[in-house]
């Protein structure tokens, strides 16, 4: 197994560690909030390592081209759903994005499953990622430091997230158009 794949599988693995803090009640545990958002940005981190990893070390597989995005939705998802459970991310919001996110994985089968090469994350894509988990780890860490100064930076890069993710969708299914419109799949 690659360097950059062992990565990925990390990022896989921290996700419950970041679900069960912050499910945790900070009252009681009041470093939960800390250890969420530091497993978080450790995680995210991930991402570009992985990437930076494969290329560097010209690992690129069509394992990680798969197993990347979906550590990615089970970090951004359960995150997101989380948050929204406590109040702080409108449910359109979250629901828009993993909309977007199984139309796009839908998207990847039916170009994989008709013979197509996996098709890789686009420069939108990668964009809409980034943006969601920085979002992501403001509205985990109460948006700190821009709380004391009654600036909704979380919600501000969430709502630019919010354009990425639907441009992105727009720009997989617009590239891919050719691949859905297929009138025989090949076995």
């Amino acid at each position: 197994m690659s360097a950059a794949n062992k990565v990925t599988l990390a990022r896989i693995a921290l996700v419950p560690f970041m679900i069960a803090f912050m499910l945790l009640d900070g009252t009681a545990f009041p470093w939960a909030k800390f250890a969420a958002v530091a497993i978080f940005i450790i995680a995210a981190s991930t991402d570009m390592l992985d990437g930076y990893l494969a290329r560097k070390k010209k690992e690129v597989s069509p394992v990680g081209i798969l197993l990347d995005p979906i550590a990615d939705k089970l970090l951004v998802c359960s995150a997101l759903i989380i948050l929204t459970s406590q109040g702080k991310v409108h449910a359109l919001v979250v629901l828009v994005i993993i909309m977007r996110e199984f139309a796009v994985s839908g998207l990847r089968l039916v170009a994989a499953g008709s013979g197509h090469e996996i098709i890789a994350a686009s420069w939108l894509g990668k964009t809409k990622t980034i943006t969601q988990m920085v979002a992501i780890g403001f509205y985990i860490a109460d948006n700190f430091p821009f709380s004391y100064w009654n600036i909704p930076f979380a919600q501000i890069i969430m709502a630019i997230a919010l354009v990425f993710t639907l441009w992105s969708a727009v720009d997989y299914f617009k590239g891919s158009w050719s691949y859905l419109t297929e009138k025989k799949m090949q076995p």
